[in-house]
C-alpha cells in the first residue's frame, strides 16, 4: 500500500490498521534497512511519538521504502467484524419427534413418525421431503411453532427447552415475506437488531450498526439498503431482494439458531442461488446453526449445505441423516445408481417419492434403521446428556466487549430470562418511530384521512347551509346526521388495520415486542392523524350552518368524542376478526343498532323495555342528548320544548363522559386482548 508521499500524518489510516514489527523499531533506532516480516506486530498507534516521528523520517526520505508493514482494513476489514460478532454456539438436539391428527371423520393420522438427530453449531441443514413427508411439521416442531400437540423433546446444548425463552435465541422464517411496503432495508435490520440484541440493552448503537452493515454485506443487500421494501402498490426492491430481507432479519436479530421454511420457493434460480450463498456464509461467520427447508435445490445450492435430513411421505419417516457430502456415497453404498452429471437432490427426491417410477422408500426406510439410525439415536442421547450452556448464559456470551459488567436488563433475579430482550418503552420507540416513517412516507394514506375528511365538512356544510338560522325543530335532524357522519370515519380504515396485523402477528411471535407496544404506537400516531381531520370536518361544516358561536363548546367535544369512540371500536373489531370482510360484516351491527337508538329515530320512552339498555351503550344517544339539550339552552324555551319532545334530558352530561371514556378504554383494551389472544397462524 502507498502512503502518502512527504508527508507526516495518514488521513486515511487509523490508528489500529497501521503495524511496525518489533525489529523494526530496533532497525530504527540503528538505522538498519531490511527487517524479517515473520516478527511480531504491534498496532502504530502504540508507538511513542519519538518513535512514530522516527519512522516517519526513515519513510519519508525513503531510507528504508521496505521498513513497514501496513494493514489497511479494508472494505474486507468485515472479517474482523465478523469474528467479534460471531455467536456463541447453540446445539439443537432432538429426540422422539412425531406428530399426528385426527381426520373429519375422527379417525387419527399419523403425519410424523418419531425422529431423532442433533445439529451442531456452524452448519447449514437441508431438510428435504416429497409432499406430505413432514418436512415442515418437523421444522415447526424444532422451532417451537407448532401450536398442536407432538411428541418428542427439544434440547439446547443439552437442556430441555423452554418454548418462552427459546424465542431470544432463535429466529422463524416462514414462506411469506411480512413486511410495511414504505419501510426501509436497513430500517427493516435495525428494528429486529435494537429489539432483539444484547447491544440495544447496552445502548451500543456502534455494535447494532456493525452487525447492520454485515448481514447487509453478506446477504447482498448493501446497493438497496435505502430502497422501500415495497409491495404490490409501492414500488420496491425485487422478490428475491425480498426474501433475502427476511432472512437477514432472522439473521440480524442474533439469533445463533435460524429455521427457515422454503425460503428460495418462486424464486428465480439465481435469486435462489444467492438466498442459500448468503445462509451458507452466515452460518461459517457467524456460528449460525440454519435449518432449512428446501424442495429440489439446483445442484449449486445443494454443494453450499453441510447436512442433510431426508424425510419419505406417508407417513413422514427418515430415511437419512448425515453429512451432504456423503449422501451419495450412501446411496451408492446400498447398490443405487446415481451419476455424477446429474442433481443428486432430484435422484434423491425420486427414490424418496412414494409411487414415483424410481421409489425405493421402502428399502431406504430398512436401510436406515439397520445402517442409521442406532448411531443417530445414540448421538441424540449423549448430546442430551452432555449439558452446555443455558439460554441465560448464550445471552450473556452474546453482550459487546463494551458492555462490561453492567447486567443485561432482559435477565431477572436468579438467572430467569424474560420473553423480550427489550424493556416496553424500548418497544414502543421502535414501533411508533417505524409508524411514524412509514404513515410519512404513504402520501396516499394522509390525504385519505384529511382531504377526505375536509372534504366531506364541504358537502355536508353546504347541504345544511344556515340551518342555525332555522327553527330549532328544523336542526335537530341536522344534529343527526352530523354525529353520524363520525359513526363512519374511521370504518374504511379496517382493512389496512387488519393488514398491518399480519406483520404484526410475526414480529410479535419473535419475541420483538408486547401487542401494548403497537397498539399504542397506532393510538399516538393514527388517532392524532384522524381527529386532525375531523376537527378540519367540524370546522368547516360549523362555518356553513350558522349556529351561534357559543354553540362550537358544545358542538366540538361531543361529535368528536363519537369519532373517538367508533374509531377504538373499529380498531377492536379489526383486532378480532379473522379478515377484512369479516371485520367489517361484524362492526356493521354496532353501527346500526348506535344510530338507531339515538333519541332521534327511536326514543327512550318509545323503545321496547327490554331494550332500553342499549341507550346507556350509544355513544349517539349520549352526544345526541348533550348536543341538542346545550344547544336548547342557548335559543331559549322554544328549543327546550323540542328537546324534551324528544325525550331528552338536561344535566346528564357527566354521565354521558363517564360513558363515551368507558367506552373508548374497554375498547382500546380488549383491542390489545385480541391482538394477543387471536388469530394466530395455525401450525
Amino acid at each position: 500500500i502507498e502512503l502518502a508521499p512527504r508527508s507526516r500524518s495518514f488521513p486515511s489510516v487509523t490508528a489500529n490498521s497501521l503495524f511496525i514489527s518489533l525489529e523494526a523499531m530496533a532497525e530504527v533506532a540503528c538505522d538498519v534497512g531490511a527487517f524479517d516480516l515473520a516478527t511480531p506486530l504491534i498496532p502504530w498507534g502504540k508507538l511513542l511519538p519519538r518513535k512514530q516521528e522516527e519512522v516517519m523520517d526513515i519513510v519519508i526520505r525513503g531510507h528504508s521504502p521496505d521498513l513497514w508493514q501496513v494493514a489497511m482494513d479494508p472494505p474486507a476489514s468485515m472479517d474482523e467484524v465478523r469474528s467479534a460478532l460471531a455467536f456463541p454456539g447453540a446445539a439443537l438436539t432432538f429426540r422422539g419427534l412425531a406428530y399426528s391428527t385426527k381426520m373429519p371423520g375422527g379417525k387419527g393420522q399419523r403425519i410424523l413418525e418419531p425422529c431423532s438427530g442433533h445439529l451442531e453449531p456452524g452448519q447449514l441443514v437441508a431438510l428435504m421431503g416429497p409432499s406430505g413427508s413432514g418436512k415442515t411439521t418437523l421444522l415447526d416442531m424444532l422451532a417451537a411453532k407448532k401450536t398442536s400437540i407432538y411428541e418428542g423433546e427439544v434440547r439446547i446444548n443439552g437442556q430441555l427447552r423452554d418454548p418462552r425463552t427459546f424465542r431470544r435465541i432463535a429466529a422463524y422464517v416462514g414462506q411469506e415475506d411480512r413486511m410495511p411496503a414504505y419501510w426501509r432495508v436497513r430500517e427493516a435490520l435495525q428494528f429486529n437488531a435494537k429489539l432483539k440484541a444484547p447491544a440495544a440493552e447496552c445502548s451500543c448503537q456502534a455494535s447494532v450498526d456493525d452487525l447492520v452493515n454485515v448481514i447487509l454485506e453478506e446477504f447482498g443487500l448493501t446497493d438497496v439498503a435505502e430502497t422501500y421494501i415495497g409491495g404490490a402498490e409501492v414500488r420496491g426492491i425485487s422478490g428475491g431482494q425480498r426474501r433475502r430481507v427476511s432472512l437477514a432479519r432472522g439473521v440480524v436479530a442474533r439469533a445463533p439458531i435460524l429455521f427457515c421454511d422454503e425460503p428460495t420457493s418462486g424464486l428465480s434460480a439465481t435469486d435462489a442461488e444467492r438466498c442459500a450463498s448468503a445462509l451458507h456464509s452466515i452460518t461459517r461467520k457467524l456460528n449460525v446453526l440454519a435449518v432449512v427447508v428446501i424442495h429440489q435445490p439446483r445442484v449449486e445450492v445443494v454443494r453450499m449445505f453441510d447436512r442433510l435430513l431426508l424425510l419419505t411421505s406417508s407417513p413422514g419417516r427418515m430415511i437419512y441423516s448425515g453429512p451432504m457430502a456423503q449422501a451419495v456415497p450412501y446411496f451408492r453404498s446400498l447398490g443405487f445408481s446415481i451419476s455424477d452429471h446429474v442433481n443428486p437432490a432430484d435422484v434423491l427426491m425420486d427414490f424418496v417419492t412414494p409411487g414415483s417410477s424410481s421409489d425405493a422408500s421402502a428399502a431406504l426406510i430398512k436401510a436406515f434403521h439397520a445402517l442409521q439410525r442406532p448411531g443417530v439415536e445414540a448421538e441424540a442421547d449423549g448430546a442430551a446428556e452432555s449439558a452446555g450452556k443455558t439460554v441465560a448464559e448464550l445471552l450473556l456470551a452474546m453482550r459487546p466487549h463494551n458492555a462490561g459488567d453492567r447486567p443485561i436488563t432482559s435477565l431477572r433475579p436468579g438467572g430467569h430470562v424474560s420473553e423480550r430482550a427489550a424493556p416496553l418503552h424500548r418497544q414502543l420507540a421502535a414501533v411508533l418511530g417505524r409508524k411514524l416513517r412509514i404513515t410519512v412516507r404513504n402520501p396516499l394514506a394522509l390525504a385519505l384521512q384529511i382531504v377526505v375528511p375536509a372534504f366531506m365538512g364541504l358537502v355536508l356544510g353546504s347541504i345544511f347551509q344556515n340551518v342555525g338560522r332555522e327553527a330549532f325543530v328544523q336542526q335537530v335532524p341536522f344534529f343527526f346526521i352530523f354525529v353520524t357522519n363520525f359513526c363512519f370515519s374511521s370504518l374504511g380504515f379496517m382493512p389496512a388495520l387488519v393488514d398491518e396485523r399480519e406483520y404484526m402477528k410475526y414480529e410479535t411471535s419473535e419475541a420483538l415486542y408486547n401487542e401494548w407496544a403497537i397498539s399504542l404506537a397506532n393510538l399516538l400516531v393514527d388517532v392524532p392523524l384522524a381527529v386532525l381531520g375531523a376537527c378540519a370536518n367540524i370546522k368547516i361544516v360549523f362555518f356553513f350552518v350558522g349556529l351561534p358561536a357559543d354553540s362550537w363548546e358544545i358542538l366540538y367535544p361531543w361529535t368528536l368524542s363519537v369519532f373517538l369512540v367508533f374509531d377504538s371500536l373499529f380498531a377492536c373489531v379489526a383486532a378480532f376478526a379473522k379478515d377484512a370482510q369479516v371485520a367489517q360484516f361484524v362492526a356493521t351491527p354496532f353501527l346500526t343498532v348506535f344510530m338507531l337508538f339515538n333519541g332521534f329515530v327511536v326514543s327512550e320512552a318509545g323503545a321496547p323495555v327490554w331494550l332500553r339498555w342499549v341507550f346507556q351503550l350509544s355513544p349517539n344517544f349520549h352526544a345526541m342528548q348533550s348536543i341538542v339539550t346545550g344547544i336548547a339552552a342557548l335559543e331559549g324555551p322554544d328549543a327546550n320544548f323540542v328537546a324534551r319532545a324528544f325525550g331528552y334530558e338536561y344535566g346528564r352530561e357527566a354521565e354521558a363522559r363517564k360513558a363515551l371514556i368507558a367506552i373508548f378504554l374497554v375498547c382500546r383494551a380488549l383491542q390489545v386482548v385480541g391482538l394477543k389472544l387471536f388469530n394466530h397462524v395455525q401450525r
